[in-house]
């Protein structure tokens, strides 16, 4: 079979499923209120971020010019990680280019032949795709926060090493792993916790510091978080934070931090700039809780752990219907089908968002209500 003849037949299935996927270009000013994308704070368009980002432009230039271990690191990566660490209690961060990249980075350096890895079922894809390049003897995929699942792959294991992998907020059904409970058995069995805190930091615990700080957490050297910059941040790259001994290990082995242009200054300014309007406004990641909480209960859904509400629909078509409807009456939410939800199960997907007016609130709220009878 040709190619061309393949990528048509691929194309009809998706289509035919309801599976099929575009990209809708926008411009700088959208017309639509958005709760679909991940500026949980409302920090892109903010004028002390997007003006160190000038300012990093001017002075930096757009780009770092090479990898992290040429030419690349910048005093201003420097300083962005020694903000991130003290700000979530870590002792100390590295900054990659992507969040993607920070958990590539991570699962494939703490793994070798002699480890292994315990993955939630409903991780996100840079943890799937880091199990599946990692080194390990073995993965084991356990139901989704299933303490019991998680113990009994660590008790039985024959390897001396293991990595439990979860996420603090779950992407999709917006729900929070046990962290606690997760790092007791870690403990227990000699394993090392990998938290992806993305969708947590700049959102839950104390000023948005993530539910690992939260947690109490933070000193424990048998615990490793990753973030993004591009969400509560308001900019783009990732971070992992833990012990000192974990970044120098990943300075030395993380192939998609060793063979990667570092991130751009604008980026780094950016998120620098976003973290310092956190840590001085507290009230912005409260308001984000706070909304999301009265959009759930307005809709007698599940209380999210952070900004992400889930709203399942009988099928992917039904999804893409009241997507449609909802942006013709002024909303972008989320659409998110399969491969994107680990069980299968089509969803809107709502984020709330601190800038959003309570009038906005009221509208989407009193219009969701109408489209989840249909759905």
């Amino acid at each position: 079979m040709s190619l061309d003849a393949w990528l048509a037949e691929r194309s009809t299935t998706r289509a035919d499923a309801g599976l099929h996927r575009v990209l809708r270009p926008r411009g700088p000013a959208e017309r639509l209120i958005d709760l679909a994308g991940n500026d949980y704070l409302g920090l892109r368009t903010s004028d002390e971020v997007v003006q160190a980002a000038a300012r990093a432009a001017v002075t930096w230039g757009t780009g770092a010019g090479s990898s992290r271990l040429v030419t690349g690191t910048l005093h201003l990566h420097a300083e962005l990680e020694a903000t991130l660490a003290s700000f979530t209690g870590r002792e100390a961060a590295l900054v990659f280019s992507t969040g993607y990249q920070a958990n590539l980075g991570v699962v494939t350096a703490l793994s070798d032949r002699q480890t292994l890895i315990v993955s939630d079922a409903h991780v996100h894809a840079s943890l799937v795709d880091a199990c599946r390049l990692a080194r390990s003897a073995e993965t084991v995929v356990v139901p989704h926060n299933d303490l019991d699942a998680i113990q009994q792959a660590l008790q039985s294991r024959s390897q001396p090493r293991a990595l439990v992998l979860v996420e603090s907020v779950y992407s999709v059904l917006g729900d929070a792993a046990p962290l606690s409970d997760l790092a007791d058995l870690c403990r227990r069995y000699g394993a090392v916790l990998v938290v992806d805190e993305a969708h947590a930091i700049g959102v839950c615990g104390r000023g948005g510091r993530g539910l690992v700080e939260a947690q109490g957490l933070s000193p424990r050297r048998d615990v490793v978080s990753t973030m993004t910059l591009s969400k509560s941040l308001a900019s783009q790259g990732g971070a992992v934070l833990g012990s000192q001994a974990v970044v120098d290990h990943l300075v030395n082995t993380a192939r998609p931090f060793i063979y990667d242009t570092g991130l751009s200054p604008v980026s780094t300014a950016a998120a620098l700039a976003a973290l310092r309007t956190v840590e001085a406004q507290p009230s912005l990641p409260r308001r984000t809780l706070a909304l999301a909480a009265r959009i759930a209960d307005s809709l007698v859904l599940e209380a999210p752990a952070g900004s992400l509400l889930s709203m399942p629909m009988g099928s992917p078509q039904a999804a893409l219907k009241a997507q449609a409807e909802l942006a013709a009456d002024g909303f972008l939410v989320g659409c998110f089908r399969p491969p994107s939800v680990p069980d299968g199960v089509s969803r809107l997907r709502l984020t709330s968002r601190s800038s959003l007016s309570d009038a906005d609130v009221d509208r989407v709220v009193e219009r969701l209500a109408t489209v989840a009878t249909h759905g």
